[in-house]
């Protein structure tokens, strides 16, 4: 952006505030318009100057930073980073806050604030680029709000087909960051009972992976879960690499698993769907389909190329539905990229390829 990116500070911790105030204002790509002690607050101040991200606590007096939120995407999409504690309850809350329209989330100790909130400048900076970045969307799931309901009541009855436990011999890998928590909702609630195995890298920290595949297997008709080192790749079943950790997909025999193990980041991720996508690569070679959407930077874009030049067929998300256009693009340039569709367009060739 040729201007400095205008910041709204949203918490009631006061610490917060002039800590995260005095941290983005460090660099002379962000100016911190304001602070608020509330969204009550918040409102009456953007009424005069409306940001172009707004860093959001989640737990506030007199209204709760969801609310607000969903507020601010009814009635003017805006860039919201959440700022979430480190929990479970925290994770949970994050998660109905992506799926409310946010783009990202920094994270927060419940204790040592001051000096993990300094200690991670560089991250909260680069954090409020990113989000300066996307287009905001406050995307409209497709289907009844209750049918999820009935669909996991279904899983936990056990009536579920059987061939859901039978090893899937097509694969389908998915990568993606900024943006994809709502656009891997809204591919894989889409899906039916019967589609070939799924592997997915989402960008996101521990804990909140587990509670976002919680999410997804509430609302699919697919089972959903965070992956487990050796967990089979079975017909129905996605499974999402753990948050910390990197996944591999390997032939066991006559089926797949994953690979699920600790090591140094790469292309500044873990896990990495370029990791991901290079060992789907090489285990399954043309009988899988490749799948890089929304997010930043160009983690994935080789892996994909990969996958594409041992016979797989891979797609890229088109521009026009992203929230960030940095994956995909990149892939794009690399020739990595088979096909490029709309997100809505992505369950179906899913569907396609599983027969």
């Amino acid at each position: 952006m040729s201007n400095p990116i205008r910041v709204l500070i949203v918490d009631d911790s006061a610490v917060v505030r002039q800590v995260l105030s005095a941290v983005l204002s460090s660099d002379p790509q962000i100016r911190v318009i304001d602070t608020a002690a509330d969204p009550i607050i918040a409102q009456e101040k953007m009424a005069s100057e409306w940001p172009d991200v707004i860093v959001l606590d989640v737990e506030m007096p007199r209204m709760d930073g969801i609310t607000f939120l969903k507020k601010i995407m009814a009635e003017r999409p805006t860039r919201v980073l959440i700022c979430s504690t480190l929990t479970e309850a925290g994770a949970a809350t994050t998660m109905q806050a992506l799926a409310a329209g946010a783009v990202g989330f920094v994270t927060k100790p419940k204790l040592g604030l001051k000096s993990f909130l300094s200690e991670s400048a560089t991250e909260l900076i680069r954090n409020v680029k990113q989000a300066a970045a996307a287009t905001p969307r406050n995307f409209s799931i497709a289907g009844n709000p209750g049918a999820g309901r009935d669909k996991a009541a279904q899983k936990q009855a056990g009536t579920t087909a059987t061939s859901l436990a039978e090893s899937s011999n097509k694969i389908i890998a998915i990568g993606t960051s900024t943006g994809g928590t709502q656009a891997l909702e809204l591919v894989l609630t889409s899906l039916p009972r019967i589609c070939a195995g799924i592997v997915i890298v989402q960008h996101m920290p521990e804990k909140f992976t587990a509670m976002f595949a919680e999410r997804l297997n509430s609302l699919c008709e697919i089972e959903v879960r965070e992956a487990r080192h050796g967990d089979r790749v079975n017909i129905g079943r996605a499974l999402i690499a753990p948050g910390g950790m990197h996944m591999r997909l390997v032939r066991n025999g006559a089926f797949f698993v994953v690979d699920v193990s600790d090591g140094p980041p790469v292309n500044r991720h873990k896990p990495s769907v370029d990791v991901l996508f290079k060992s789907v690569a090489s285990a399954t070679r043309n009988n899988a389909l490749g799948i890089i959407m929304t997010g930043m930077g160009d983690d994935g874009a080789r892996g994909l190329r990969e996958m594409r030049d041992t016979g797989a067929h891979t797609i890229a998300q088109d521009e026009v539905s992203c929230v960030v256009f940095g994956m995909p693009k990149e892939a794009i340039k690399l020739g990595a990229a088979e096909q490029v569709i709309s997100l809505n367009q992505i369950s179906s060739e899913m569907i396609r390829f599983s027969q």
